[in-house]
């Protein structure tokens, strides 16, 4: 939950959101929008945001769009990324980095040169080096990021705050690392997608029964929406040090319990083909600093979120071709 000093403060503020129609961005939009901000949502996607929210289609590798749309802003939310498996994250790596290199820099940069309050970027926990249990005070910046253009992309941001504190003394950027974040508004095709939706769309497609890489035993941290939206604006509020804070749900899940969660939910067979691997044994996000720095709760449950994210799905499976992919569209 989102502390009522917190809401306060975003009551009459001037926010910008960027992939504000996007799976976190629309939360930090609904939840600003809710607390009486005034709010401007940017994005490429051809879709509306909160209706109470002034929605603008922006390019944000365009320095002067970015500056357009900092301009008079209070806080800035830059929550814009790109999304996608580790297949397309192998094949297309371009369309991770050029692009991410490029928004990422622009948008901070525009914060900056505007003097807005206050900025939260939103990193990724694919900028860690690989590891079980992701710890921030661990984290050895020697070492190669466990995604290698997107982590790197990231990192670079990160490097930009970094750059920011010492050349200009600047403590008003915030950095977040959320981990496998699911919910409305995510990626629903397979050919690309997260664990999460692309076995969505895949039941719903008909696959029966549903084939689950591995034999279940791999261990992920899956963060719901909602929650990692109120953790972005908690860091924003509550700054994050020069560093950054993880956001997670801070609880290891197999993907057996994962996909027999899932089958509560919704009606469907499944098997596990132990012929296909089952990638990184564990992966989970220690959340001590992220309660302590910026007092982050996440409190919705595994069952909850996927029974939300499957309604919403039903009644959206259109939405993705209304959303800007950057691995099909230039």
């Amino acid at each position: 939950m989102i502390e009522d000093k917190v809401l306060k403060a975003m009551d009459g503020a001037n926010c910008v959101v960027t992939g504000g129609t996007g799976m976190i961005g629309a939360e930090v939009v609904r939840l600003l929008c809710d607390a009486g901000a005034n709010v401007k949502s940017a994005s490429l996607d051809d879709i509306s945001a909160d209706a109470r929210a002034e929605t603008v289609k922006a390019d944000l590798t365009d320095i002067s769009t970015c500056m357009d749309l900092c301009q008079d802003m209070d806080y800035v939310f830059h929550v814009a990324g790109i999304k996608g498996s580790i297949e397309v994250t192998k094949s297309k790596p371009a369309s991770f980095f050029t692009n991410l290199l490029m928004m990422n820099t622009n948008m901070l940069e525009a914060a900056r040169r505007v003097g807005a309050k206050k900025t939260v970027y939103t990193s990724s926990i694919g900028a860690y080096s690989s590891a079980e249990v992701f710890v921030e005070d661990d984290d050895d910046p020697s070492k190669p990021p466990m995604d290698m253009f997107p982590g790197w992309a990231k990192r670079m941001a990160e490097m930009q705050v970094e750059a920011y504190k010492i050349q200009y003394d600047l403590d008003n950027f915030a950095i977040v690392r959320p981990c496998n974040v699911y919910g409305p508004g995510d990626n629903f095709d397979p050919a690309n997608a997260m664990v999460i939706p692309s076995l969505m769309a895949r039941i719903d497609g008909g696959e029966n029964p549903l084939l689950v890489w591995g034999d279940g035993s791999a261990v992920r941290d899956f963060a719901y929406t909602t929650d990692c939206a109120e953790g972005v604006i908690q860091a924003l509020y509550h700054g994050t040090r020069g560093s950054y804070v993880n956001l997670g749900s801070g609880v290891g899940v197999t993907i057996r319990e994962l996909v027999e969660t899932l089958a509560k939910v919704i009606d469907f067979e499944f098997e596990f083909d132990t012929s296909k691997p089952a990638g990184f044994p564990r992966r989970v996000m220690d959340l001590t600093r992220a309660r302590d720095w910026i007092n982050y709760d996440p409190n919705t449950s595994l069952e909850e979120g996927l029974r939300n994210t499957w309604e919403w799905y039903l009644k959206n499976k259109n939405a993705s071709d209304k959303r800007h992919n950057y691995f099909t569209q230039d």
